[in-house]
């Protein structure tokens, strides 16, 4: 203390201000610094950046062994993949809270976008799922996803809003009826399913009555009955489920994809059989057009065992993880149902993709987030997780667009 005195008498007036100023603009840096770190939680992007390196060496080494086109494939994910980080870093550095407000909109908008499909959306594989924008073509069901999951977490929110009320639950479901509709008629009933458990836990964050969650217990044990003896699935469909309980029936046909995942599964043995080394892909067995995609599981189970699946579904739950711990740090209602929502679309899609190549669900179609090929689904799914990162950023702050005060 004492030589600090004597340095500062060394010191002129103007020169002690002056050091004293740096000291002060070092001092608010290293706050600033500190502020923009605090707003990401390495719990989540650790698993999120060693997920997406796999998916990414997987679609490329698939792309290599399989040929033709799907060489390609790699370039357009790395694409996709820079777009979607650009948004989820956006993400994180805006306020989530106007996402509520911008639901207003933005539903509508995504509705209309739905309805444009339908119109004059290019047919491919006797579907309508694409809206094509110069060289890039789109998937709006994605956007019906995120609009669900924006307008049914901020209308749970609202203070005003009480959702064991039979209307504000009524609009709920029109909110999620609307969009499941207009996908399931493109036809893609995959996509359309997850709007299913999306507002179902988002409803149940809300303290949702036992009586209405039995309710959709009843009606979603019940409903696939129903729809199978009825017309409301098409053929192609039902044979899914028929392949799904005795793919042997058709073995060289609608089994098949089934069959020789389950096999690939299967061989992959506890360490597999080394990164490009998988005999079912590079000889053909999982047909090319899904091998990167909708099937990539079992490419990673046959080359890395069951050591690298193991590894795989820890990440997948250390990201789930990470997302409900945010959900619980959320700072608003409205924060924490968007983390809910996002992390049942995730546990959804994980679930689903996984369980089809092991024959626990009928194939549906649903990719494996951040590893399948699929640009639209990647860069929906990192805005998701960049949504998730700008709530653990505010978690502290109050909100300057409450509409409950």
């Amino acid at each position: 203390m004492a030589e600090k005195k004597k340095k500062r008498r060394r010191l002129s007036g103007t020169e002690y201000e002056q050091q004293k100023n740096e000291e002060t603009n070092a001092q608010i840096l290293r706050a600033a610094i500190g502020r923009f770190f605090a707003r990401f939680d390495l719990m989540q992007i650790i698993p999120l950046a060693l997920l997406l390196t796999i998916g990414m060496c997987f679609v490329h080494s698939t792309g290599q062994q399989v040929g033709g086109h799907h060489i390609e494939l790699f370039s357009r994910q790395c694409v996709y993949l820079a777009v979607g980080l650009a948004l989820w870093f956006m993400f994180i550095m805006m306020d989530y809270r106007w996402i509520g407000l911008s639901s207003v909109v933005f539903y509508p908008a995504v509705i209309a976008i739905l309805v444009l499909v339908l119109a004059i959306g290019p047919v491919r594989n006797n579907t309508k799922r694409w809206i094509d924008v110069g060289p890039v073509s789109l998937q709006p069901s994605e956007l019906g996803k995120m609009a669900v999951l924006f307008a049914v977490a901020w209308l749970a929110s609202l203070k005003r809003v009480n959702i064991n009320k039979i209307w504000w639950l009524g609009l709920v479901a029109i909110l999620t009826v609307i969009p499941f509709f207009l996908i399931y008629k493109e036809p893609d009933l995959g996509t359309a399913i997850v709007l299913i458990p999306l507002t179902a836990a988002i409803l149940f964050a809300a303290n949702l009555r036992w009586i209405y969650i039995a309710v959709i217990a009843v009606f979603c044990i019940g409903g696939p009955i129903i729809a199978y003896n009825s017309p409301i699935l098409k053929n192609y469909q039902k044979k899914r489920i028929d392949m799904f309980i005795n793919p042997e029936g058709d073995r060289y046909g609608g089994g098949w994809n089934v069959i020789q995942a389950e096999i690939a599964v299967g061989t992959g043995g506890m360490t597999g059989k080394g990164y490009r080394q998988g005999t079912h892909t590079m000889l053909g067995y999982l047909p090319p057009k899904v091998a990167d995609s909708d099937f990539i599981f079992p490419v990673i189970a046959e080359e890395t065992g069951f050591a690298g699946t193991f590894s795989l579904i820890l990440l997948y739950g250390l990201l789930l993880f990470s997302i409900l711990r945010t959900a619980l740090l959320a700072s608003d209602l409205f924060g924490r149902y968007l983390c809910v929502g996002i992390a049942a679309i995730l546990m959804t899609h994980v679930f689903i993709n996984i369980g089809m190549c092991i024959r626990l669900v009928p194939v549906t179609g649903l990719p494996l987030p951040f590893i399948s090929y699929g640009g639209t689904f990647l860069v929906a799914m990192l805005c998701y997780l960049g949504i998730a990162q700008s709530v653990y950023a505010h978690r502290n702050d109050p909100s300057r667009l409450d509409l409950n005060n």
